[in-house]
């Protein structure tokens, strides 16, 4: 295996994925928070959910143009603008209409961050980029443990929840101070294949959309995890805290990934046995009454969860590796679009038959990603003309050249 290096961009790329995840995984606790104080009902909830997610799939649909134009680096600290002044409207905004414009833009801006670490963290580490994305969601995991803790520390105190979304601006600070000046990777792109415009392999595609499933899979129970939690009887406040359970599933699950995939091979084996244990867990947190069994069960599907995105990104953009910002780009977009219809769906239908009979749409999604698995690898292993996949494959002459490539950089 290639020698794996944290340098400068990493760094960077992971510090970055920690702030823009402390804002993604406070929200759901914070909208549950915000529902008590305005009293607004669960289709709202998806409301907020799918302007986040459309800012997220507008994202996903400019992102690749952005960042041939203005360079990444250019892209990467205009979106921590844009994605800081959202938080900071959020926060300090008492009526609906503010705070939706708030998610809209914190989905959009917080996405273009997002995808920009993606692509570096790809590009720079070429055929263990597995194990990059995987260390980066182990930060991000840290964060999605912290976020629910602080919102339901605040809220107990005079403070109130709401200055915790004023806390990653200060780590992006940091950031800039530390690493303004330092290039990060560019796009790389062949003369032949059209400066990047070629079309992306049906793999791709297919393994994009699996992804997208994947946090459409995830964000039902970041949004509404808390609400179920509080038909077990818990309070507002203590099941905003309780759902920190799922975030320190995906820590562990996460840890566990990352150890993993420092040997290559293992990619297929963990996104089954991901797929597994989120069903598993899935079962007693949807259908348990108590508290603890609910709990329980959210933890282990965090931790099946865990490695869902990371790994199944890594694999579709290892199918396109001369194309890294546009599938990345694509993963984003149908994410978005996903996010939008799965979460207004669930809220819409709990508002006409309940909480617990409406979660019966996250059993379906999961179904989808084991078809999509399915048909994503069996598509990629037919395409010869493609790259093998390095997350399958232990022998890949040309993901190793790739590895070994020198980085292009650009310094916007």
């Amino acid at each position: 295996m290639a020698d794996f290096t944290r340098d400068p961009p990493t760094r960077l790329s992971y510090g970055v994925v920690a702030a823009f995840t402390f804002w993604l995984y406070a929200f759901g606790p914070a909208l549950a928070l915000l529902r008590s104080e305005l009293h607004f009902s669960y289709t709202l909830i998806g409301i907020y959910s799918a302007l986040w997610s459309g800012g997220a799939a507008l994202a996903g649909l400019v992102f690749a143009r952005l960042a041939r134009r203005l360079g990444r680096h250019a892209t990467l600290w205009a979106g921590a603008v844009g994605a800081s002044a959202a938080a900071l409207l959020f926060s300090v905004a008492h009526g609906v209409a503010a705070g939706l414009a708030a998610a809209g833009l914190l989905g959009f801006a917080g996405t273009t961050l997002l995808m920009v670490t993606q692509s570096v963290l790809a590009d720079r580490h070429g055929a263990s980029r597995d194990r990059a994305l995987a260390e980066a969601n182990v930060v991000a995991a840290a964060c999605a443990v912290l976020a629910p803790l602080m919102l339901g520390a605040l809220a107990r105190t005079g403070a109130g929840w709401r200055i915790a979304l004023a806390l990653p601006l200060i780590g992006l600070v940091v950031l800039y101070l530390a690493y303004r000046r330092d290039p990060l990777p560019a796009h790389p792109t062949r003369p032949s294949a059209g400066h990047g415009r070629a079309r992306l392999p049906l793999a791709c595609w297919l393994l994009a959309l699996l992804v997208a499933i994947g946090i459409a899979v995830e964000f039902c129970l970041i949004y509404f995890g808390a609400e179920h939690l509080d038909a077990t009887g818990l309070s507002t406040g203590d099941a905003a805290t309780a759902v920190s359970a799922f975030y320190v599933g995906i820590l562990a699950g996460r840890i566990a990934g990352a150890r993993l995939t420092r040997v290559s091979g293992r990619a297929t084996v963990l996104l089954w046995a991901s797929l597994v244990l989120t069903a598993v867990g899935f079962v007693p947190f949807w259908l348990g009454v108590q508290p603890l069994v609910a709990i329980g069960g959210l933890f282990v599907c965090g931790v099946g969860i865990a490695n869902l995105y990371p790994l199944s990104l890594a694999l579709a953009l290892a199918v396109a590796p001369d194309r890294t910002d546009a599938a990345n780009a694509l993963t984003q977009l149908l994410g978005g679009a996903l996010v939008v219809v799965a979460p207004y769906l669930l809220g819409s239908l709990a508002d006409r038959v309940g909480l617990r009979s409406a979660f019966t749409v996250e059993p379906v999604l999961i179904a989808l990603c084991v078809l999509l698995l399915v048909a994503g690898l069996k598509t990629a292993g037919r395409q010869s003309e493609q790259p093998a996949l390095s997350l399958q494959r232990r022998d890949e002459p040309a993901a190793a050249r790739l590895s070994r490539a020198r980085p292009r950089l650009d310094h916007d």
